[in-house]
């Protein structure tokens, strides 16, 4: 039976919240050894996927930021990663819709009795050996008809995750006895000190046909929605679409929906490390501690009398004076410093940001595009200024702005630019006008980044001042965010 692995990729980016947003969630975010949870995920299952398709559950947002990433790794791995498919979601339902879309799309591709190795993007696992054995324990339980799902050994009382506990043993695994919610701290040294209970990965394995049975008897609701989002699918080479039946699925865990219910529910006890970096304190365990406990990633920081801290500056000199426990993030446009005890308590901020609508939430200075970045500058009132990274070969869409007019002067390559009726190759030190209301178009014909500087201004700046009228990645008819 072949192994499927399914990458879940997205995120609300709100727990490593400033170096995480909305528009770059946890996966994609770099570690301090240069590789993202997504890359380090793909890493994993290349290694155990043998010829079988792999299979990655996100959305449109994410769609060209997750095949940009498999490429990044790619070129750095020197090797390409062939027979990767895409399904896009048009909304996120959680991990129950997400994972019925996989089983269909899976059963029709690789079969019905194919394996599903279900992983979040997000997880950090080291030991490359021990998962791999974990997984062929799984595997060989999912072929019995098992659904089956990953247990952590707890290395202590952790509040922070969920719990499985074990029931009778099988060949490779246990039943699972029950699922337990976060407990208090009471109820988690009690299931430390048993030996019965596990940490709830949320990582899965089962054969596609076990799957959606178990979805037909326990949330046929969530079946019917999805069989249909997979008919009305627009399939274009290895990436499906789903139609907007999938809206219609309840927003439900395969937690709650399945394997709470289930008879056929078995767990593995895996034995490698594993984080899921769900706070800063699991993104500092990454860091070398120093004599004073301190952990930093930052080129340039000076520590003086100061015990315990986590320091995130990549990009400036950071200077600490006498203190202790403190959580410091710093990036181009917010600035993070917290009690590092408190660390699981960083997406209260996310949301008092989300009430004022603050743009940090969604959006980092630098934003990732399918054509390239864009970096926001300086802007003020009534003007905006932005470095534009076009990729060879690439293009934005063809756009018309209302309410700003936009200047453009090329810093590097050479750019083809529509500009109304006119359409001219702009070189380096050269510039050009777009007034307001104009259809306009940026084109990168070069073989290497082109680098402009675009000067906004008008009465209304927002990124969503824009109509497309054409567009290669297929977002003329999307609502808009951004060119």
């Amino acid at each position: 039976m072949a192994l499927v692995p399914v990458i879940l990729s997205g995120g609300t980016g709100s727990r490593l919240w400033p170096l995480s947003r909305k528009a770059f969630p946890k996966p994609f975010v770099a570690l301090p050894d240069g590789e993202s949870l997504i890359q380090k995920t793909l890493r994993r299952v290349i290694d155990i996927k043998e010829d079988a398709p792999l299979l990655t559950v996100t959305n449109r947002d994410y769609y060209f930021l997750t095949r940009d990433t498999f490429a990044e790794y790619s070129r750095n791995q020197g090797q390409s990663v062939r027979n990767v498919h895409y399904l896009l979601e048009p909304t996120g339902r959680n991990t129950t819709p997400a994972m019925a879309a996989a089983a269909l799309w899976a059963q029709e591709v690789a079969g019905p009795e194919s394996i599903l190795l279900v992983l979040p993007s997000d997880h950090l696992i080291h030991d490359q050996k021990a998962f791999a054995e974990a997984v062929h324990k799984a595997q060989q339980l999912a072929e019995q008809g098992y659904l089956v799902t990953f247990g952590v050994t707890p290395t202590g009382p952790e509040t922070g995750y969920g719990y499985i506990q074990k029931g009778s043993a099988l060949d490779s695994g246990y039943q699972v006895a029950r699922f337990v919610e976060k407990p208090n701290q009471s109820k988690a040294r009690d299931y430390l000190d048993s030996g019965d209970y596990l940490w709830n990965s949320g990582m899965f394995c089962m054969r596609a046909d076990s799957l959606l049975k178990a979805l037909q008897t326990d949330a046929p609701e969530v079946l019917e929605a999805v069989q249909a989002a997979i008919a009305s699918a627009t399939r274009n080479g290895d990436t499906w679409e789903l139609g907007q039946e999938f809206a219609l699925a309840p927003d439900i865990s395969i937690d709650y929906a399945v394997m709470e219910k289930a008879p056929n529910v078995a767990v593995v006890q895996a034995g490698f490390d594993w984080n899921d970096l769900g706070a800063w304190s699991g993104y500092g365990s990454l860091m070398a501690k120093d004599a004073q406990g301190n952990q930093v990633h930052a080129p340039d920081c000076v520590l003086v009398d100061s015990q315990n801290c986590v320091v995130q500056s990549p990009e400036r000199l950071t200077a600490i004076l006498g203190l202790q426990d403190i959580l410091i993030v710093d990036t181009p446009d917010a600035l993070l410093v917290a009690d590092r005890r408190r660390d699981q308590e960083v997406k209260t901020i996310v949301e008092k940001l989300k009430a004022r609508k603050h743009s940090t939430v969604d959006l980092h200075a630098t934003v990732h595009r399918p054509w390239g970045t864009y970096t926001t500058l300086e802007e003020g009132d009534h003007f905006k200024i932005k470095r534009i990274v076009v990729k060879k070969g690439e293009k934005l869409s063809l756009q018309m702005h209302h309410h700003r007019s936009e200047h453009w002067i090329v810093v590097s390559g050479t750019a083809r630019i529509v500009n109304g009726q006119e359409e001219k190759l702009v070189m380096t030190n050269q510039s050009t006008y777009i007034p307001a209301g104009c259809p306009h178009r940026l084109e990168n014909p070069g073989m290497m980044d082109l680098v402009l500087i675009e000067v906004q201004s008008g009465a209304y700046l927002a990124e969503d001042d824009i109509v497309r009228f054409d567009d290669i990645y297929g977002r003329a008819e999307a609502a808009a965010t951004t060119a």
